[in-house]
């Protein structure tokens, strides 16, 4: 991947963030009001393309797949409900665990854990990258460690990219 590529991806990758993190304030009900929240969302460069951006692609993923997502939070971070959990933090760590289940080649597991890093050193408090890259180590490490609760993310991930 080419160093335009990586900024780009990280620019996608924050927008989304910023999509997801207001969704937990305003959920989308549907996928046309969710189309709509990542259209009207602030900050959105105006040459934004939604057919071809990994931002929505990472968005509606992600929000197909929360349910699986938070399940594999919970297991993940054993002595944390997923309740407790920061909302930045929430966000950014589903971003990871999907980047992390979607095995994408242009993702490897290494840069889904440091993109997570960074944009929890960014948006959250002094402790949030520590929190996020430990239970993002656990879950690299332990690839069945929460798996179960993402199978058929990747599948799913395949299907929007077609």
């Amino acid at each position: 991947m080419t160093g335009s590529k990586k900024k780009y991806r990280r620019a996608e990758r924050a927008f989304a963030f910023k999509v997801l993190y207001g969704m937990d304030f305003t959920p989308a009900g549907s996928e046309a009001a969710l189309l709509a929240a990542f259209l009207n969302s602030p900050g959105r460069p105006e040459d934004f393309d939604p057919e071809n951006s990994y931002a929505w692609e990472l968005v509606l993923g992600i929000w197909k797949e929360r349910d699986r997502l938070d399940a594999a939070l919970d297991s993940l971070a054993r002595n944390w409900r997923i309740e407790r959990m920061g909302k930045v933090e929430t966000a950014i760590l589903r971003i990871a665990l999907f980047e992390l289940q979607s095995n994408n080649p242009d993702v490897p597991p290494k840069v889904a854990i440091n993109e997570a890093v960074e944009l929890s050193k960014h948006y959250g408090n002094d402790k949030s990258g520590v929190f996020v890259n430990g239970l993002l180590d656990t879950a690299a490490k332990n690839p069945d460690n929460g798996a179960p609760a993402c199978q058929g993310i990747s599948d799913e991930v395949q299907s929007t990219r077609n």
